[in-house]
Protein backbone atom coordinates (compact mmCIF):
# COMPACT_ATOMS: atom_id res chain seq x y z
CA UNK A 1 0.00 0.00 0.00
CA UNK A 2 1.40 3.40 -1.01
CA UNK A 3 1.24 6.17 1.59
CA UNK A 4 0.83 9.93 1.30
CA UNK A 5 0.83 12.45 4.15
CA UNK A 6 -1.04 15.72 4.62
CA UNK A 7 -0.03 18.09 7.42
CA UNK A 8 -2.31 20.88 8.68
CA UNK A 9 -1.42 23.06 11.65
CA UNK A 10 -4.62 24.67 12.86
CA UNK A 11 -7.86 22.98 13.93
CA UNK A 12 -10.02 25.46 12.00
CA UNK A 13 -7.95 24.85 8.87
CA UNK A 14 -8.18 21.09 9.41
CA UNK A 15 -11.95 21.00 10.00
CA UNK A 16 -13.12 21.21 6.35
CA UNK A 17 -10.83 18.31 5.43
CA UNK A 18 -11.98 16.29 8.43
CA UNK A 19 -15.64 16.95 7.58
CA UNK A 20 -15.09 15.58 4.08
CA UNK A 21 -13.02 12.59 5.14
CA UNK A 22 -15.25 11.50 8.02
CA UNK A 23 -18.27 11.27 5.72
CA UNK A 24 -16.55 8.29 4.09
CA UNK A 25 -14.67 5.22 5.19
CA UNK A 26 -11.77 6.14 7.45
CA UNK A 27 -10.11 5.42 10.76
CA UNK A 28 -8.55 7.66 13.36
CA UNK A 29 -5.29 7.39 15.26
CA UNK A 30 -2.98 9.65 17.26
CA UNK A 31 0.70 10.53 17.47
CA UNK A 32 1.87 12.60 20.46
CA UNK A 33 -1.82 13.38 21.07
CA UNK A 34 -2.12 14.75 17.54
CA UNK A 35 -5.09 13.57 15.48
CA UNK A 36 -4.51 11.59 12.28
CA UNK A 37 -7.25 10.61 9.84
CA UNK A 38 -6.38 7.61 7.71
CA UNK A 39 -8.31 6.96 4.50
CA UNK A 40 -7.87 5.68 0.96
CA UNK A 41 -7.89 7.76 -2.22
CA UNK A 42 -7.42 4.70 -4.44
CA UNK A 43 -7.22 0.95 -4.09
CA UNK A 44 -3.48 1.12 -3.46
CA UNK A 45 -2.95 4.58 -1.90
CA UNK A 46 -3.58 5.48 1.73
CA UNK A 47 -3.57 9.04 3.07
CA UNK A 48 -2.55 10.05 6.58
CA UNK A 49 -3.95 13.55 7.27
CA UNK A 50 -2.44 14.94 10.46
CA UNK A 51 -3.49 17.90 12.59
CA UNK A 52 -0.03 18.78 13.87
CA UNK A 53 -0.54 21.94 15.94
CA UNK A 54 0.89 25.38 15.31
CA UNK A 55 4.61 26.08 15.05
CA UNK A 56 7.86 24.65 13.71
CA UNK A 57 8.45 21.99 16.37
CA UNK A 58 4.97 20.53 15.94
CA UNK A 59 5.27 20.61 12.16
CA UNK A 60 8.71 18.95 12.11
CA UNK A 61 7.57 16.25 14.54
CA UNK A 62 4.55 15.53 12.34
CA UNK A 63 6.66 15.33 9.21
CA UNK A 64 9.19 13.03 10.87
CA UNK A 65 6.38 10.72 12.01
CA UNK A 66 4.84 10.57 8.53
CA UNK A 67 8.25 9.80 7.04
CA UNK A 68 8.81 7.13 9.69
CA UNK A 69 5.55 5.33 8.87
CA UNK A 70 6.42 5.28 5.17
CA UNK A 71 4.72 8.27 3.54
CA UNK A 72 6.29 8.84 0.13
CA UNK A 73 4.83 12.32 -0.50
CA UNK A 74 3.95 15.02 2.04
CA UNK A 75 1.60 17.93 1.33
CA UNK A 76 0.64 20.95 3.40
CA UNK A 77 -2.06 23.56 3.21
CA UNK A 78 -3.15 26.46 5.42
CA UNK A 79 -3.34 30.21 5.75
CA UNK A 80 -0.37 32.56 5.35
CA UNK A 81 0.40 36.21 5.74
CA UNK A 82 1.09 38.05 2.51
CA UNK A 83 4.50 39.70 2.12
CA UNK A 84 4.88 40.68 -1.55
CA UNK A 85 3.16 40.04 -4.86
CA UNK A 86 0.03 38.56 -3.30
CA UNK A 87 -3.29 39.85 -2.02
CA UNK A 88 -5.70 38.68 0.64
CA UNK A 89 -7.67 35.71 -0.69
CA UNK A 90 -5.01 34.62 -3.20
CA UNK A 91 -4.11 30.95 -3.34
CA UNK A 92 -0.38 30.47 -3.83
CA UNK A 93 2.19 27.73 -3.93
CA UNK A 94 5.44 27.94 -2.00
CA UNK A 95 8.45 27.00 -4.13
CA UNK A 96 11.16 27.84 -1.58
CA UNK A 97 11.22 27.74 2.21
CA UNK A 98 13.41 29.34 4.89
CA UNK A 99 13.32 29.88 8.66
CA UNK A 100 13.41 33.64 9.13
CA UNK A 101 13.75 33.46 12.92
CA UNK A 102 16.96 31.39 12.89
CA UNK A 103 19.74 33.92 13.46
CA UNK A 104 23.47 33.34 13.81
CA UNK A 105 24.47 36.60 12.14
CA UNK A 106 26.38 37.69 15.26
CA UNK A 107 28.92 34.92 14.64
CA UNK A 108 29.25 35.47 10.91
CA UNK A 109 26.45 33.54 9.24
CA UNK A 110 23.88 34.90 6.82
CA UNK A 111 20.35 35.52 8.11
CA UNK A 112 18.58 32.16 8.63
CA UNK A 113 21.68 30.19 7.59
CA UNK A 114 22.27 26.96 9.54
CA UNK A 115 25.84 25.67 9.94
CA UNK A 116 26.62 22.61 7.84
CA UNK A 117 23.22 22.23 6.17
CA UNK A 118 20.96 23.70 3.56
CA UNK A 119 18.91 26.59 4.81
CA UNK A 120 16.73 27.38 1.80
CA UNK A 121 14.69 24.34 0.84
CA UNK A 122 12.78 23.83 -2.41
CA UNK A 123 9.44 22.24 -3.18
CA UNK A 124 9.44 19.13 -5.34
CA UNK A 125 9.53 20.15 -9.00
CA UNK A 126 7.10 17.41 -10.06
CA UNK A 127 4.55 18.55 -7.52
CA UNK A 128 5.02 22.18 -8.55
CA UNK A 129 4.43 21.26 -12.18
CA UNK A 130 1.31 19.32 -11.25
CA UNK A 131 -0.05 22.20 -9.16
CA UNK A 132 0.53 24.67 -12.00
CA UNK A 133 -1.29 22.35 -14.38
CA UNK A 134 -4.24 22.21 -11.99
CA UNK A 135 -4.18 25.96 -11.24
CA UNK A 136 -2.45 27.68 -14.18
CA UNK A 137 -2.70 31.19 -12.68
CA UNK A 138 -1.43 30.27 -9.22
CA UNK A 139 1.21 32.58 -7.76
CA UNK A 140 4.48 31.07 -6.57
CA UNK A 141 7.21 32.33 -4.28
CA UNK A 142 9.30 31.98 -1.14
CA UNK A 143 7.70 31.15 2.20
CA UNK A 144 9.37 32.65 5.28
CA UNK A 145 8.66 30.53 8.34
CA UNK A 146 9.11 31.44 11.99
CA UNK A 147 7.62 30.82 15.41
CA UNK A 148 5.97 34.21 15.38
CA UNK A 149 2.70 35.49 13.96
CA UNK A 150 3.81 38.38 11.75
CA UNK A 151 1.75 41.53 12.31
CA UNK A 152 4.53 44.06 12.06
CA UNK A 153 5.18 46.16 8.93
CA UNK A 154 8.86 46.46 9.84
CA UNK A 155 9.34 42.69 10.00
CA UNK A 156 7.19 42.25 6.89
CA UNK A 157 9.41 44.66 4.94
CA UNK A 158 12.54 42.93 6.25
CA UNK A 159 11.27 39.57 4.96
CA UNK A 160 10.46 41.16 1.62
CA UNK A 161 13.78 42.97 1.22
CA UNK A 162 16.08 40.33 2.73
CA UNK A 163 14.53 37.17 1.27
CA UNK A 164 12.16 38.35 -1.47
CA UNK A 165 9.50 36.46 0.49
CA UNK A 166 6.02 36.01 -0.92
CA UNK A 167 4.37 34.85 2.31
CA UNK A 168 4.97 34.04 5.95
CA UNK A 169 3.77 31.18 8.11
CA UNK A 170 4.78 29.10 11.12
CA UNK A 171 5.24 25.59 9.71
CA UNK A 172 6.21 25.10 6.07
CA UNK A 173 10.02 25.43 6.27
CA UNK A 174 10.12 22.98 9.17
CA UNK A 175 8.25 20.39 7.11
CA UNK A 176 10.43 21.16 4.10
CA UNK A 177 13.57 20.60 6.19
CA UNK A 178 12.46 17.11 7.25
CA UNK A 179 11.41 16.22 3.70
CA UNK A 180 14.68 17.55 2.26
CA UNK A 181 16.79 15.30 4.45
CA UNK A 182 14.47 12.32 4.12
CA UNK A 183 14.31 12.63 0.33
CA UNK A 184 10.52 12.96 0.36
CA UNK A 185 8.68 15.13 -2.23
CA UNK A 186 6.96 18.07 -0.53
CA UNK A 187 4.71 20.92 -1.60
CA UNK A 188 2.65 23.52 0.26
CA UNK A 189 -0.40 25.37 -1.02
CA UNK A 190 -1.47 28.37 1.05
CA UNK A 191 -4.22 30.98 1.06
CA UNK A 192 -3.32 34.55 1.95
CA UNK A 193 -5.34 35.64 4.97
CA UNK A 194 -3.77 39.03 5.75
CA UNK A 195 -1.01 41.47 4.83
CA UNK A 196 1.24 40.71 7.85
CA UNK A 197 0.67 44.29 9.01
CA UNK A 198 -0.93 45.84 12.06
CA UNK A 199 -4.41 44.45 11.28
CA UNK A 200 -3.18 40.97 10.41
CA UNK A 201 -4.58 39.22 13.49
CA UNK A 202 -8.16 40.35 12.85
CA UNK A 203 -7.96 39.50 9.14
CA UNK A 204 -6.54 36.08 9.93
CA UNK A 205 -9.20 35.28 12.53
CA UNK A 206 -11.97 36.29 10.14
CA UNK A 207 -10.75 34.03 7.34
CA UNK A 208 -9.74 31.17 9.63
CA UNK A 209 -13.17 30.98 11.22
CA UNK A 210 -14.95 30.84 7.85
CA UNK A 211 -14.23 27.09 7.47
CA UNK A 212 -13.81 27.43 3.71
CA UNK A 213 -13.30 24.22 1.74
CA UNK A 214 -11.29 25.58 -1.18
CA UNK A 215 -7.89 24.49 0.19
CA UNK A 216 -8.98 21.14 1.59
CA UNK A 217 -10.82 20.26 -1.63
CA UNK A 218 -7.78 21.19 -3.69
CA UNK A 219 -5.35 19.24 -1.51
CA UNK A 220 -7.46 16.09 -1.91
CA UNK A 221 -7.49 16.55 -5.69
CA UNK A 222 -3.74 17.15 -5.61
CA UNK A 223 -3.19 14.05 -3.49
CA UNK A 224 -5.08 11.88 -5.97
CA UNK A 225 -3.16 13.29 -8.94
CA UNK A 226 0.20 13.12 -7.17
CA UNK A 227 -0.36 9.51 -6.16
CA UNK A 228 -1.18 8.58 -9.73
CA UNK A 229 1.70 10.44 -11.38
CA UNK A 230 4.52 10.20 -8.82
CA UNK A 231 4.02 7.16 -6.60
Amino acid sequence: MKKLGIIVADSDEFRPLADTVTRGEHCEEFFLKRRILKFKISENTEVFAMLCGIGKVNAAAAAAHLVDIGCEIILNYGLSGGISGVNRGDICVCNKFLEHDFDLTTIGYKPCEKPGQAYIYEADKRLLKLIREMLPDIKAGTAATGDRFVCDPVLRDFLKNEFNAMSCDMETAAIAYVCEYAGIPFAAVRKISDDAGADAADSYREMNSANETVLSDFILDLARSAAELIL
